[in-house]
């Protein structure tokens, strides 16, 4: 009987150790990054690629690499730190981001996103919640008259210790145009791949059992 004790505690220790450090499951709930991601996948996500942050601190130590234009990313927002979301990153520390007519443009140059999904074609209007880009505008931008909207917003530049981040599904995401920039702190890793998936909205009992989309499981996220 102790044997076994031992045996299930350290089972027990192992599983916390892997998921706080190394890999850690994760879902997703709503459709900010279709096609890339639908809602109903389940992600592996890779803990260990930017670090493990001391608790307490901002310091990260086994970290393999930082994190990098085009990455998708799982993160805490500021506007909801106990929440997890997944978007990709776009920009980095220093970066001046403007978005003309749904283009994003990086430091001057158009990005080639062929990721990124467009559905509504319809009336962009001004989003007060965008206001708070005032204060990032680049220099000598007018903030008097600067009315950010969805698909027209900036030159800003992403300040030091930050990033910026978008959902694939531009027309339908609550990003980093809404509630800012990413704290660089709150980045928890990167997803690997779908590990399993199903619709949530079959028309079936137990769309979990199904409406097993089979040909997403093991797809690696890119």
């Amino acid at each position: 009987m102790g044997e076994w004790v031992r045996s299930l505690l350290l089972a027990l220790v192992l599983f916390l150790v892997i998921r706080t450090f190394i890999v850690e499951a994760f879902r997703i709930p709503t459709g900010s990054m279709e096609e890339t991601l639908l809602v109903g996948d389940f992600l592996l996500v890779n803990k260990l690629i930017y670090g493990v942050r001391i608790p307490g601190t901002e310091h990260r130590i086994l970290q393999l690499r930082e994190p990098a234009i085009g990455d998708v990313i799982v993160f805490r927002p500021p506007h909801e730190p106990g929440e997890n979301y997944v978007k990709r990153l776009v920009g980095l520390p220093g970066d001046t981001l403007r978005m003309q007519d749904k283009v994003l443009y990086r430091n001057g140059q158009p990005v080639d996103e062929p990721y990124t999904r467009h559905v509504d074609p319809g009336h962009d209007v001004a989003a007060p919640v965008m206001s708070w880009q005032r204060s990032f505008l680049v220099a000598g931008g007018d903030t008097g008259s600067y009315r950010p909207s969805r698909d027209n917003w900036g030159p800003i530049v992403v300040p030091e210790g930050s990033v910026f981040a978008l959902g694939d599904n531009r027309d339908d995401s609550e990003d980093s145009r809404f509630w800012g920039f990413v704290d660089v702190n709150e980045i928890r890793g990167k997803p690997l791949f779908i590990y399993y998936s199903f619709d949530p909205n079959g028309s079936r009992p137990m769309p979990w059992f199904t409406h097993i989309r089979w040909n997403r499981i093991g797809s690696v996220i890119r």
